[in-house]
């Protein structure tokens, strides 16, 4: 089995590239054996140990992602975005034997006793990474364990966890299924791929890295840009990609204030499948992207804990607009009580019976966690609610959980308030998501001051910036709050939960 299913003739053609490196089919494989042979030989790894990526959009996260894999180790990829206690968290609770970086992020090499590996100028291990003329054999044999992704997501501490994915136990079988299951997406190698989002989020590294195996080159966007999307696909006439609804706002917005710009037309003529899910999007978001497109758009529902769940094309969801779709056949979606057994409810959790796996995941560190996300055997819920309809297509309506996810990101509002409430002038908060019809949701707090305090005093609803200025240092700026609501007193129940309903009456928002 080779790892990437080509033609030997296709070998020296363009593999991937993010427009300042490329790398042929050839140059790529060697480089992806090169670094496993490096983790192993080099740095000691051994099959089931853990490294962190701490990398850009750029060639060199698929080459380090790819050879982790290969060489049977576990791999988090960190968001570049982070802080750098938020990202020291992830890298020490990840138990990181190893620190792969770039140039661009060396915040996390220093100062740590995690050894660091550059990964622009692992040419200095000349001796270990120029044995690459047997390398395959070392890892592609049937016995060999394979690798997999520790993807970060939040947990009930307010603190993210990782999430370990049940994942097949030799690396030939791995491989296989990553194929298979591109396949199911639509990713079957056949046109380029186009990589639109950050390669430290589960859809865009994952969705890329599936249609790569099967053969498809993968271009890489350094950042969003509409205009330098349009351009991409016209150029490598990119045929899949992947998207949240807030390029699909901007997008939509690009192409009315550009009405001449052929390239609007050949990406339309280009594009043949595109993905899109991690956040809820708008029918009349959608609509207009089906108009402008065509019927190629493909949603899904699922979640880092167990990847997609749910399909439907676009033919489906006109008829049925605001559906996420169908389970995929090895899985089966409905409404449960909190034991996970099917209810007459027709709305509430929903859970997921996977046909195979008795446990679909496993949160590291956590077991208290995986087990209460997993009530019995086959069954798990990441804490969506909505309802199934009779002819089981799956919509959503909300989250069990307080999760925000704004722009496809998911931000957990315990972090936040942690943070917002370490300021002395705050005496409660409470964060939560107010829709956005770009972002999906925003990030908005209520605020309860100390009273009497002369400083706190000259916090006002319109002048935060004192607030603003505290959280920069403490949380990523995507997790900092768009609005602030001051308010008399945070609304709490004797449980100490918040009653939602007072909170959005009093700041003026519909519950």
């Amino acid at each position: 089995m080779q790892l990437f299913d080509i033609d030997d003739s296709l070998k020296e053609s363009l593999a991937v590239t993010d427009i300042v490196r490329s790398r042929s089919w050839q140059e790529l494989q060697n480089n992806v054996f090169a670094v496993a042979r490096l983790y192993a030989e080099q740095f000691g790894l051994l099959p089931g140990d853990h490294i962190a990526l701490h990398i850009g959009n750029r060639v060199e996260f698929i080459e380090a992602l790819l050879a982790g894999i290969v060489a049977g180790l576990w791999v988090t990829p960190v968001n570049t975005h982070l802080t750098r206690p938020e990202a020291l968290y992830i890298l020490k609770d990840c138990s990181a034997r190893l620190l792969v970086h770039d140039s661009d992020h060396t915040i996390l090499s220093q100062g740590t006793d995690v050894p660091a590996l550059n990964i622009e100028s692992w040419r200095r291990f000349a001796p270990c990474m120029d044995k690459v003329e047997d390398t395959s054999g070392m890892f592609l044999r049937p016995d060999f364990p394979s690798g997999g992704t520790m993807l970060y997501t939040s947990g009930t501490t307010g603190k993210p966890k990782g999430v370990m994915r049940a994942k097949p136990a030799l690396l030939m079988d791995a491989l296989s299924r990553m194929k298979q299951g591109g396949k199911a997406f639509g990713l079957s190698g056949v046109g380029p791929h186009l990589v639109t989002g950050p390669l430290y989020h589960a859809a865009p590294m994952l969705f890329a890295l599936y249609d790569l195996l099967n053969g498809a080159p993968v271009i890489i966007m350094k950042s969003w840009d509409e205009k330098r999307f349009t351009e991409l696909v016209t150029e490598f006439h990119v045929t899949t990609t992947h998207l949240v609804p807030t390029m699909m706002v901007r997008l939509l917005k690009y192409r009315d204030q550009q009405p001449l710009n052929p390239d609007l037309l050949n990406v339309a003529e280009s594009l043949k499948l595109v993905l899109h899910g991690a956040a809820p999007v708008a029918p009349h978001t959608k609509a207009a992207m089906l108009d402008w497109w065509g019927d190629i758009l493909v949603e899904y529902w699922g979640g880092s804990e167990a990847g997609v769940t749910t399909l439907v094309k676009s033919a489906e969801w006109r008829r049925k607009p605001g559906t996420v779709g169908k389970p995929l056949p090895h899985f089966r979606v409905y409404v449960g009580d909190d034991s996970g057994n099917p209810t007459a409810a027709k709305e509430g959790q929903l859970y997921c019976c996977h046909q195979d796996l008795a446990q679909v995941f496993s949160y590291h560190n956590d077991p208290d966690k995986t087990r209460q996300a997993h009530p019995k055997p086959h069954v798990f819920s990441i804490g969506d609610r909505g309802y199934v309809d009779d002819e089981g297509f799956v919509y959503l309506s909300g989250r069990m959980s307080n999760m925000i996810i704004s722009g496809g990101v998911n931000i957990y509002p315990a972090e936040v308030e942690h943070a917002i409430l370490e300021h002395p002038m705050v005496q409660d908060c409470a964060v939560i998501g107010v829709p956005d019809p770009e972002w999906g949701e925003q990030v908005h707090a209520v605020v309860e001051l100390v009273s009497g305090d002369p400083e706190a005093e000259k916090i006002t609803c319109d002048d935060c910036n004192s607030l603003r200025s505290f959280l920069q240092s403490r949380l990523a700026r995507f997790k900092i709050p768009r609005h602030f609501h001051i308010i008399e007193a945070i609304p709490r129940m004797p449980t100490g939960k918040v009653r939602n309903q007072d909170l959005f009456r009093m700041i003026g928002l519909p519950a």
